[in-house]
């Protein structure tokens, strides 16, 4: 074994502590150990002074790198995806002259005393490296002041809190770097580019950082051979340089998320004739979109959303046979959806939700559309929704219609199959509700609310066994809530609120957060660069909390579990079964015809915030184990028929004042000011135990006094007007006579055998 030059053992599940019998491999050049599960230190490498190729990736390493100081034939080292903690400095690797290569991401990177005293120089010069998470470098490595062979540097996810500019001498240095990512490294300061041209630079990425001010006029010039530039999610103002345009390889850009002003330039639009991927979003950008002479027929990309663009959808994009995604939304376009998007054969997504565009929906015609994702949602988009939506029942997997004026059915041959969200709500829709998403058996979402939908709720909804999220609040729905939907395991969400539904509530209703996001439930399209460019169109849903409307996005979502039947027709009894909702979040009952008692099992439900009883028939007493319900941030009972005391203001229970208990007549305690002890007068005997006569909260002798007093003034008050005016007199004792003769002689003639029997 000692001859042996190279050992590889990758993916083996081999786990522990390197064994000793490596110290022995001093023949070894080759060395891949990669995906195991080895743990601790690698002090059994330090004696393989001839490996010139080692990877240790993947695996459970830790501790120091300082066993590698005696590598002095090592050119490639891969020790990423471990638990090592390495100096920013890369000082124990600086006597290693001939290494070229280092990947060392995902370890623990820290700042130390090389760092900090800046007096040795490395004997490497490297081609590679990559050392991208996690962790702090102080300031910017100095050993990079010392290389002049670059090709490539990735050092992402390292804060370096030192560094108040970009560090264009790296790219003077070295001027054979293709690649430089600085993503998410705590850098600030203005751009700054290098002092003459670089004529390698394809890759640059500083994404995620403080950068601020204007990007460089003269950008285009400084690095005219950029394929890709990604410098969105900083803070950099002003215009888009037009210098853009003289990178004629540029294929794919992302500005977004800064405070970029102005226009889309005309000689952008022209220049970088190979431009796919264009993300502009989140800026102050305004004016008409692609106004000039337009050459970007390659896009295949286009992210403008987040503006502030006039006028139409721009018809040139028409020309751009490779567009799959396209997202203008949370502009102020306006004018019609164009019937050229239907002839899009490879568009996946498109959004253009939150403009102000008008008119119908698209008459999309011929063969099925690719379409998997489509927002058209809060436009002024009105009338029905034409057959032409069928196209899309093969592919479409998101649909949001939401916030517009779309009236009538929806198509009888509308039946998505792999449809995962749909948003409908707030629209003019009638009718029953459809078949049409019956056989959409991975629907997550369905959003029917503020609608017009009548009839029964379908049973079939009871066969969407993905189904989460159930809303079909505001419409016009009758009927019993089907007892299928307690074949729903997933639901979080069901919000039945403002119906006519009658009949009680089905007590095996199953409802309990998710508490974890899968990618099953979101969906994202990559981009084909190297720009990280997740695309996922995500609708907020409205839930009503603590009596007040919320918009929830899918990260709170997750955490969330409620039900809300409020404002129906419901009666009989509350009797959930306790295990199907002990995750429940929110309960909301209120302005139904619910009769019986507060179940007393609530008080199990510790994640409940906000629980709503008010305006029902609810009967006995208020239990007083709510007070256990640490999390209780809502509490109303008000409007019921209950009794008793109201509970002490201890726990949770003490943030809630008298407006969660009013009209209930029979409750007292100071919180509704009534006394739970019946009033005792002085003139009044007590009472023996026996005699005791339960009154409830009404004091008898003043009721007696009062009801005496007022039967005596009626009387007096009659007697006054018969003396005073004698025609009223005459009158009141004429209709006396003849009610008794009436009363007489209804008697007679009724009942003669009665009376004649009597008399014998």
């Amino acid at each position: 074994m000692k001859n042996l030059q190279e050992l590889d053992i990758t993916g083996n599940n081999l786990r522990g502590s390197l064994p000793m019998c490596f110290y022995n491999l001093t023949s070894l050049k080759s060395l891949s150990l990669s995906s195991n599960q080895f743990s601790r230190n690698i002090s059994a490498l330090k004696n393989l002074t001839l490996l010139e190729s080692l990877d240790l990736s993947s695996n459970q390493f830790s501790g120091n790198i300082s066993a590698l100081e005696s590598l002095t034939s090592l050119r490639w080292l891969d020790i990423s995806n471990n638990e090592f903690h390495i100096p920013s400095s890369l000082g124990p690797l600086f006597n290693l002259s001939r290494l070229k290569f280092i990947r060392g991401d995902n370890n623990n990177i820290h700042a130390d005393d090389h760092e900090m005293l800046n007096s040795l120089a490395p004997r490497f010069q490297l081609i590679y490296i990559s050392l991208s998470c996690c962790g702090s470098g102080g300031s910017f490595p100095h050993f990079f002041y010392h290389q002049s062979d670059l090709q490539g540097v990735t050092l992402s996810d390292i804060h370096f809190f030192k560094v108040d500019e970009f560090p264009f001498w790296l790219l003077e240095n070295n001027t054979k770097l293709e690649l430089l990512h600085l993503v998410n490294c705590s850098l600030l300061g203005p751009f700054q580019l290098p002092s003459r041209a670089h004529l390698a630079l394809s890759n640059l990425d500083i994404s995620n950082n403080a950068f601020g001010g204007n990007i460089p006029e003269r950008i285009g010039a400084h690095l005219p051979l950029l394929k890709t530039l990604n410098m969105s999610q900083n803070y950099f103002n002003g215009s888009i340089p037009s210098s853009f345009g003289d990178m004629s390889s540029m294929q794919g850009l992302d500005l977004s998320n800064n405070h970029l002003s102005g226009g889309i330039p005309e000689h952008m639009a022209t220049g970088c004739s190979l431009l796919e991927f264009l993300a502009l979003s989140n800026n102050t950008l305004r004016g008409v979109i692609f106004f000039g002479n337009f050459s970007l027929m390659s896009l295949s990309e286009v992210r403008l959303d987040g503006n502030n663009f006039t006028g139409v959808i721009p018809n040139v994009l028409a020309n751009c046979s490779d567009l799959y995604l396209l997202d203008l939304s949370n502009n102020y376009l306006f004018g019609e959806i164009p019937s050229w998007i239907g002839n899009m054969s490879r568009l996946i997504a498109l959004d253009v939700s939150r403009n102000l565009l008008f008119g119908r929906f698209p008459q999309w015609r011929g063969n099925a559309l690719p379409l998997e994702q489509l927002a058209m949602a809060d436009n002024q988009l009105e009338g029905s929704i034409p057959r032409a939506i069928c196209n899309l029942n093969e592919g479409i997997i998101f649909l949001d219609l939401s916030m517009n004026n779309f009236s009538g059915t929806l198509p009888s041959c509308f039946k998505p199959v792999s449809l995962r969200e749909v948003h409908l709500s707030r629209n003019i829709l009638q009718g029953s509700l459809p078949n049409a998403f019956r056989d959409s058996s991975s629907l997550v979402t369905l959003d029917l609310s503020y609608n017009h939908f009548k009839g029964n709720i379908p049973n079939w909804i009871g066969n969407l066994s993905e189904l989460s999220y159930l809303l079909l609040k505001r419409n016009h729905f009758k009927g019993e809530i089907p007892i299928q939907l307690c074949n729903l395991d997933r639901l979080s969400l069901i919000d039945l609120s403002l119906n006519n539904l009658s009949g009680g509530i089905p007590s095996c209703l199953k409802v309990s957060a998710m508490n974890y996001v899968t990618e099953e439930y979101i969906w994202y399209y990559y981009s084909r660069y190297d720009i990280d460019s997740a695309k996922s169109i995500e609708v907020p849903i409205e839930y009503t909390v603590k009596s007040r409307s919320y918009h929830y996005r899918r990260r709170i979502l997750q955490y969330m579990s409620g039900i809300d039947l409020s404002c129906n027709k419901l009666t009989g009894e509350i009797n959930f079964e306790t295990r199907n909702i002990m995750k429940l979040f929110t309960l909301n009952l209120s302005s139904n015809s619910l009769t019986g008692p507060i179940p007393q099992v609530f008080s199990n439900l510790k994640d409940l915030e906000s629980l709503d009883l008010s305006y029902n028939n609810l009967t006995g007493n208020i239990p007083v184990e709510f007070a256990v319900l640490h999390f209780l941030q809502y509490f109303n009972v008000s409007y019921n028929n209950l009794s008793g005391k109201t509970p002490e203001r201890i726990g949770q229970l003490g943030a809630f004042d008298e407006s969660s208990y009013v009209g209930n007549p029979f409750l007292c305690g100071s919180l509704v000011g009534k006394n739970c002890s019946p009033v005792a007068t002085p003139l009044t005997p007590k009472a023996s135990a026996g005699d005791t006569e339960d009154h409830g909260f009404i004091d008898m002798d003043a009721f007696y006094a009062s009801f005496f007093t007022c039967y005596v003034m009626v009387l007096l008050c009659i007697a006054a007007v018969l003396y005073i005016n004698p025609y009223w007199r005459q009158a009141w004792f004429y209709y006396i006579q003849m009610a008794v003769d009436s009363c007489y002689y209804f008697v007679v003639d009724n009942f003669p055998r009665k009376f004649c029997s009597g008399n014998m």
